[in-house]
This record gives structure tokens, C-alpha cells and sequence, in this order.
């Protein structure tokens, strides 16, 4: 099924289909071929399943638009393939455990080497949760976001498909917030991936059971589950800022490429930065400076003060590049 089939039929009428299909341009034999054109023709399909022109969007259409997307963005090869690999990352780390200290030993050696938590892995395997999120927090997570970002604009445009989604009266700045919202989508699902994989690893290679918090306090595994799932929530909101700096980056070219690898680029770039000591004064507002606070709701009590820092600078940074978005495609030629 095409997008432009795929698009909500919400507010079609007869006499509304009949007309934008025979108004749409190129909806005539194309001159010299005695056929249509197929491009004016798909323009005149996804018109013909649109609100009549003039009207105002019916939210139902919104939700179809969005629910098109999601399906869209899901259906990909790399969007598959970009979740395969966060899947199979817990899975690496818990095998190496697990044969690493099958003599005895301790994980990481004994000297701390490795993602936080790793040394209490062998003791309770729900830590593989926070170990792998801990793991593909700083690259793999946002690399994989910046990827679904960076296409969103560009990569429609790319494929000649965005002046199609356009025919419908939901206006850019709809499309830009659905867009937005299915990259946020997968910034969740794409921590929940995680999670699950190694929740479930560590259940099958590691006892589970109580928890010992940071602080030294011993907390159920039901809570424990809670905090888990917590943490994946945080992890998720704090992709935000990556995701509205790669949607930003999408709508400043039309190449779908391009604008992923600038992305990546700028998120690898940033956390250069932030490892280096003579930018200790700029590097509390990098999106990436508060990424590892999550470790902090495994504390007893929870210490906020870092976890609310990285949501607020989170959202400045979803504000700040979700405007400039949004006036970048509000005001762009759109020729492809």
C-alpha cells in the first residue's frame, strides 16, 4: 500500500472525491502520451481522500495521519534493523558477563571497568537493564534517532512524496508535529527495546531477586521493576533534543542521507565536547551533559536535582529546534 493510499479518508464526499480527482494538476492524458502521468496521478488519489479544500481538518484525519506514519517508519528495513541492534546490545553485554565470570570471577575485572552497574550484574540480573541502557545511552540510542529525525523531512522530500502529503489541508505545521511525534515514538520504543532485551536476558543468565540501591539500601525486585521502567521513561525523554535538532536538520535539505549523517555528525561532535576539561563552563548545556543521570533514581532517596536539569534542558532544546524547524519549513519552497 503506497503512503498516498494509506492516507485517512475522514471527511470524503462524493461530489468532494469527484472533484479534486478532476481538478488535481496532471489529472488530464499527459499531451504526446495519451496516458496520465503516474506522479499526477498518485496527486490526484491523495487528494481525492482529503477533507474538501477550505475545510477544516477533522481530527480523526490527524490521527490517521499520524497512525500512517507510525506504520510507515515501522515498516522500514532500517527501522528494523536500527531496533535489531539495540536488541542484540544486551545480549552481547549479558553472554560476556556471563562467560567472564563463569570462573568466579568479577565483572569488569574488579576495577570498575565498564558501564555502571555491571559489577552487580552477576548478583541480580535486572541490572542488565541499567547497564545496557547505560551502554547505548551515549551513542547507539541517539545515533538511531537521529537517523529516524534527519529522514523525516528530507528523506520525503528525497523520494518525491512530500508535496503528496502536503495536498491535504492539515497544513506543515501538522505534518511537522506528526512528524515529530513519530520520532518521539520511536525514541521510545527504541529504549523499551532495549529494556526488554535485557530484562530478559538477564532473567535467563542471572538470578534475580532484591536490590541494592546506590545508597546501600535494599529495595524488592517489584520496585525494583518500577525503577527499571522509570529509568527507560527518563532515557526515552532524554532523546528529545536529539530528535528535535535532526528534524530541524531534515528540513534544511532534500537529502534524506545528508541529513542523517549531519545529525549523527553534530550528536558525535557534541559529545567530543563534552569529554574535553577546558569547556567545563559550556558543557552543562550540551543535550548529552546530563544523559547518565538517570543512575540517580537508584538512590535512596532519588536525587533530582540532575534528572531535573537534563529534562529542562531537554525541553529547551526540543523548544528551541522545534521553532526553527517550524519556521524553516513553514517558509520553504517545497519543489520536491
Amino acid at each position: 500500500m503506497s503512503r498516498a493510499e494509506s492516507l485517512p479518508e475522514t471527511g470524503r464526499t462524493g461530489e468532494g472525491a469527484g472533484a479534486a480527482a478532476g481538478s488535481a494538476p496532471g489529472a488530464q492524458a499527459t499531451a504526446g502520451t495519451g496516458g496520465p502521468d503516474p506522479t499526477s496521478t498518485r496527486a490526484a488519489a491523495t487528494a481525492a481522500r482529503t477533507p474538501e479544500a477550505g475545510r477544516r481538518p477533522n481530527p480523526l484525519w490527524t490521527l490517521g495521519l499520524f497512525r500512517s506514519e507510525l506504520v510507515t517508519t515501522f515498516r522500514r528495513w532500517r527501522t528494523i534493523a536500527l531496533l535489531g541492534v539495540l536488541a542484540a546490545v544486551p545480549i552481547l553485554i549479558g553472554v560476556a558477563i556471563r562467560i567472564e565470570t563463569s570462573d568466579g570471577s568479577s565483572a569488569g575485572g574488579g576495577g570498575g571497568e565498564g558501564p555502571a552497574f555491571i559489577a552487580q550484574i552477576t548478583n541480580n540480573g535486572l541490572f542488565l537493564v541499567f547497564t545496557a541502557l547505560a551502554a547505548t545511552l551515549p551513542f547507539f540510542l541517539p545515533m538511531a534517532v537521529g537517523v529516524i529525525a534527519g529522514d523525516a523531512i528530507a528523506g520525503e522530500a528525497n523520494a518525491g512524496t512530500l508535496r503528496y502529503l502536503l495536498v491535504a489541508p492539515a497544513g506543515r505545521t501538522r505534518l511537522l508535529l506528526t512528524k515529530y511525534a513519530t520520532t518521539m515514538t520511536f525514541c521510545l520504543v527504541a529504549t523499551l527495546v532495549v529494556a526488554v532485551s535485557a530484562l530478559t536476558v538477564g532473567a535467563l543468565l542471572f538470578p534475580l531477586g532484591e536490590l541494592t540501591t546506590i545508597s546501600g539500601t535494599r529495595i524488592s525486585f517489584t520496585e525494583g521493576l518500577g525503577r527499571a521502567l522509570l529509568i527507560a521513561l527518563v532515557v526515552a525523554a532524554s532523546l528529545i533534543g536529539v530528535a528535535a535538532l535532526g528534524l530541524f536538520v531534515s528540513t534544511l535539505t532534500n537529502s534524506g542521507i545528508a541529513a542523517m549523517a549531519t545529525t549523527v555528525g553534530l550528536l558525535i561532535t557534541i559529545q567530543i565536547l563534552d569529554q574535553i576539561p577546558q569547556l567545563h563552563a559550556l558543557q552543562p548545556y550540551f543535550f548529552s551533559h546530563y544523559w547518565l543521570s538517570f543512575a540517580d533514581l537508584m538512590r535512596d532517596p532519588v536525587y533530582w536535582d540532575d534528572l531535573t536539569r537534563n529534562l529542562g534542558l531537554q525541553a529547551l532544546y526540543a523548544a528551541v529546534f522545534g521553532s526553527a524547524a517550524w519556521a524553516r519549513f513553514t517558509a520553504k519552497d517545497i519543489t520536491a
